[in-house]
């Protein structure tokens, strides 16, 4: 099994050490688009050259983010990248092997086994609370351990998928939900731990200091994120939440269908 995740990054030197690591240890080999990082993503990211990272190349980013523009370089990857599976993926994501299963990668044998060639992932959103406000350090994955479950839709994270003959998509659904023809979800989700933010100042400097592509604004993309103002980030009291002992006891039971970390619930 060959599979290989697709991971995008625009200054996420708080998150590529361990995303980079979580994926290699999930079997996955890694290939890294950055989107222009002013910081030292890529820096980090090199360390991981030979041993896991088959890849890095720069995605110009024209002094905006443009999320279809990321989505369809993975879409075009996807089609010249020799591979058995491809996993779309952020670097503030953690995802998960199934309980019973040592990784991702060796998972996929019984998704085969089952005549599917998709599989869906449960958000696990991890946050500060107003308790303990700021993680923002290199251990925030020992230290953050409140949660809850998101779920806006079914499925929501259906971004790992069998290699396909044709191009597969990804820009329509925003990369929640990879389409394409004859698609077969597996019936079981994997899990995914989600971090968020690592601070409120983390929260604004990632959401409200970026500028937004006007075409993606116009067709109802980003406009929780690109209208956000500074008062309506706000922390949770951890009663609110789950407390985390582990990925064999993530609860996804009842889960949350807005955000409650911010004033309409928009990001997603």
């Amino acid at each position: 099994m060959y599979p290989i995740a697709l991971l995008a990054t625009y200054n996420e030197a708080r998150f590529i050490r361990a995303c980079l690591m979580n994926l290699i240890q999930q079997g996955f080999q890694v290939y890294l688009i950055d989107n222009e990082s002013t910081d030292d993503t890529v820096v980090i990211a090199r360390q991981w050259c030979g041993r896991g990272l088959i890849g890095i190349e720069s995605l110009s980013r024209c002094g905006q983010f443009t999320w279809s523009r990321i989505l369809a370089r993975k879409e075009e990857l996807a089609m010249e990248l020799q591979a058995d599976w491809f996993m779309h993926v952020d670097a503030d994501e953690m995802r998960l092997a199934p309980v019973g299963s040592p990784t991702i990668a060796a998972a996929l044998t019984a998704v085969e086994h089952a005549g599917c060639n998709a599989v869906n992932f449960v958000e696990f959103t991890f946050v500060p609370t107003q308790e303990q406000p700021n993680h923002d350090h290199r251990y925030f994955q020992v230290t953050m351990r409140r949660y809850y479950p998101f779920q806006p839709m079914f499925p929501h994270r259906l971004n790992l998928w069998k290699r396909q003959q044709g191009r597969v998509d990804l820009v329509t659904s925003g990369g929640h939900r990879v389409g394409f023809p004859g698609l077969r979800m597996f019936p079981a989700s994997f899990p995914m731990r989600h971090y968020l933010f690592l601070s409120r100042e983390h929260a604004i400097e990632k959401y409200l200091r970026r500028q937004y592509d006007a075409a993606e604004l116009a067709r109802g993309w980003h406009r929780g994120r690109a209208g956000l103002k500074e008062h309506q980030i706000r922390l949770v009291g951890e009663q609110r939440l789950r407390r985390y002992v582990g990925d064999a006891g993530l609860d996804g039971t009842e889960p949350f269908s807005r955000h409650p970390l911010f004033a309409d619930g928009a990001i997603s």
